[in-house]
């Protein structure tokens, strides 16, 4: 399959499960869960800034639609596109995955645990940035806290769970630019 119709196929499943499971789960309204933003986390190494944030506009644009919302999953998204790179930059081994393999996952950051790491950050910002944008204040600062935690733990567990029934095989390519 191609990479352009793996993405869009990605691209699809991601909103539908997030708009029709995701969105009616909400534990004392203190956590809801979202994994539509791994489509983010995943675009591959190669495409620049500009594209990744014109992406993550039209991934957050899609689930606002649904939502209703003004704007404020395009905020967001565009927001994790914007600091992706960075931490990219930060936890990729010297060696220069980023050039050998086509997309993050935990074999070509190094391991388990800098692929969490580089989801947990990325899934917190989103977060973060996503429940204040709705509150647009910190009057309550420890509902924005917990909440914004809860979601993330929440978040990360099911990316988890994502990643252990959806692996995804990654080449290793040798003949590299």
């Amino acid at each position: 399959m191609s990479t352009l119709v793996k993405n869009i196929v990605r691209f699809i499943l991601l909103i539908l499960v997030q708009v029709f499971v995701l969105d009616r789960i909400h534990l004392h309204y203190m956590v809801t869960p979202y994994i539509y933003f791994l489509f983010i986390l995943w675009v591959p190494f190669q495409l620049n800034r500009t594209a990744q944030m014109l992406i993550a506009f039209a991934l957050g644009f899609t689930l606002d639609g649904f939502r209703h919302n003004p704007g404020f999953h395009a905020a967001a998204c565009v927001l994790l596109a914007y600091f992706r790179p960075f931490l990219i930059g930060i936890l990729i081994p010297q060696e220069g995955a980023d050039h050998n393999y086509e997309e993050p996952s935990a074999k070509s950051m190094g391991g388990f645990m800098p692929y969490m790491l580089y989801a947990g950050v990325l899934t917190l910002i989103h977060h973060a940035w996503l429940f204040f944008l709705e509150a647009w204040q910190l009057g309550n600062i420890w509902y924005f806290v917990i909440k914004t935690l809860l979601s993330t733990a929440i978040s990360l567990l099911l990316i988890i769970i994502v990643e252990l029934i959806f692996s995804r095989k990654q080449q290793f390519r040798t003949n590299t630019v």
